[in-house]
């Protein structure tokens, strides 16, 4: 969806990998990540992502949980319209 929407995208196949990437290249602006992950969750990768980067903007998704602990939720499953909003409301981006 994000990539329709015109943004680069950079994946990770975990936290610690999206951690890796989010240190190496200072282009990232943005995490969007799932809050159920295993290994680490997602409000762990937010909150080391944050201190490595103070200015990286965080949306997190989830099927279950109840609240985004301070950061923007995107309840699944959603449509591009409501990533549009979450990211022009959280990023600026896309």
């Amino acid at each position: 969806m994000l990539e329709d929407l015109g943004c680069e995208v950079v994946t990770a196949a975990n936290g610690s990998e999206a951690l890796e990437r989010l240190a190496l290249d200072a282009r990232i602006e943005a995490l969007i990540t799932d809050i159920n992950m295993p290994g680490m969750d997602g409000y762990d990768l937010a909150e080391r992502a944050q201190q490595l980067r103070k200015e990286l903007k965080v949306i997190v998704l989830s099927g279950r949980e109840g609240d985004g602990r301070g950061h923007p939720l995107v309840r699944k499953p959603f449509l591009q319209k409501d990533l549009v909003r979450a990211m022009k409301g959280t990023t600026g981006l896309c």
